[in-house]
């Protein structure tokens, strides 16, 4: 298949492009720069210059492949509304160049907030108060006749970022404490970056062979990482001391991430394994990342 990835440059992107390739298929990655253009070459990707505000762009790259892995989000959270609406518009792009066809569309969504306090399945409908538009933009094509379906991302991670952990990290290297809420025994689900980038490739494949219009996919590895263990392993990494935040403290010490310090969003992935014959690895888990990670410059 001829493939177009937007968020190629990006860092699940960038795992995505090698697992297509050594899979056969071609990939086609949009650039919003000279340097991303150059890194898509390098990584042995065709080039398709735009960004999520270039509709155009957006309805030429898709139109001219067989499918579309849609991974770009602008992920500057003070703006996060305004950010969730030009995603929607992007989704919506992407669906019209697909119309009319059997071409897969695989757009990517959360399972943070999905079903707080309760192990959250692919059979979970989008949170209902979440700004993010994705799921819905995605279902709304599917009711079109549009192949689209959907991959729920927990925290993904190797030993350079780990999702929202990575905003932590940078938290408690600011603020010379890494802090959970409460007891810290809220969790958060993961997955290694390489077994996220498969989970893609099985959802894309599967989606030109089968008609699963509306399909939500959980790329879950951990199912629940307690929050407590986290702030721990960045705790040893920077030397820093380990402390408890109060909930009314949390969005002062957090700012924005302390809408998710506290969260307890376990989520399962069984159904996906089942439908998608995904099984994920052996890889380190979250807490061997952070333990692995380098924490400061040579």
């Amino acid at each position: 298949m001829r493939v177009f990835l937007t968020g190629a440059t990006g860092f699940i992107g960038a795992a995505i492009i090698p697992e297509l390739i050594n899979a056969g298929h071609q990939v086609v990655g949009l650039a919003r720069t000279d340097a991303g253009a150059n890194a898509l070459i390098a990584a042995g990707a065709q080039v398709q210059r735009g960004d999520l505000e270039d509709l155009e762009s957006l309805r030429t790259g898709a139109a001219a492949t067989d499918g579309v892995i849609h991974l770009a989000f602008i992920h500057d959270f003070s703006k996060f509304e305004e950010n969730c609406a030009i995603d929607k518009r992007a989704i919506e792009a992407l669906g019209a160049a697909l119309l009319g066809s059997d071409r897969p569309l695989i757009v990517t969504s959360g399972v943070a907030m999905l079903a707080p306090g309760r192990t959250a399945t692919e059979d979970d409908a989008p949170a209902p108060h979440s700004p993010r538009h994705s799921e819905l933009a995605a279902l709304a094509l599917a009711e079109q006749g549009v192949r689209a379906s959907v991959v729920r991302l927990p925290q993904v991670h190797d030993t350079v970022k780990q999702g929202l952990v990575t905003y932590a990290i940078a938290i408690a290297r600011q603020k010379g404490v890494s802090a959970y809420v409460g007891d810290g025994l809220n969790r958060w689900p993961a997955v290694h970056l390489i077994d996220a980038a498969h989970l893609y490739r099985l959802a894309l494949e599967k989606g030109a062979a089968e008609d699963n219009r509306g399909a939500r996919y959980h790329a879950i590895a951990e199912e629940g990482v307690p929050v407590r263990e986290i702030a721990e392993a960045i705790g040893r990494g920077l030397k820093v001391p380990v402390i408890s935040k109060s909930p009314e403290q949390a969005a002062e010490h957090f700012g924005w991430l302390g809408l998710f310090a506290g969260l307890d969003g376990p989520a399962s992935s069984a159904l996906t394994q089942q439908r998608l014959g995904w099984s994920p690895t052996a890889l380190p888990g979250m807490i061997e990342d952070l333990d692995h990670m380098q924490y400061f410059p040579n």
